[in-house]
């Protein structure tokens, strides 16, 4: 069975997919991110915790447990909620990109 598991994780991963490799949730719906590229910095989720999908974590205890996936690197937390690190990375990276023009 550990086999099976663990061959399973490395196929749920999508060639190219950025791995979160550090997170902390911050004051104001904000997590800190690190990748395992060195790109690393703040997202901000207030608008999406705004929206009816997202809500649950308009509790701040509830956004201050987030965590990493450890099958699909997705940043997750309880009751099902997920985000694709890789629109966590694009996000981070368009703003890095745009503070250096």
């Amino acid at each position: 069975m550990g086999y099976s598991l663990r061959n399973r994780r490395y196929r749920s991963r999508r060639l190219g997919m950025h791995t979160v490799t550090e997170l902390r949730a911050e004051g104001n719906y904000t997590l800190w991110l690190r990748f395992d590229d060195g790109l690393e910095g703040r997202v901000y989720l207030g608008e999406w915790v705004a929206t009816k999908m997202y809500g649950a974590l308009s509790d701040e205890e509830t956004f201050f447990r987030v965590a990493i996936d450890p099958v699909s690197n997705a940043v997750m937390w309880e009751g099902g909620i997920n985000l694709d690190p890789d629109v966590l990375y694009r996000d981070l990276a368009s703003k890095v990109e745009a503070a250096l023009h």
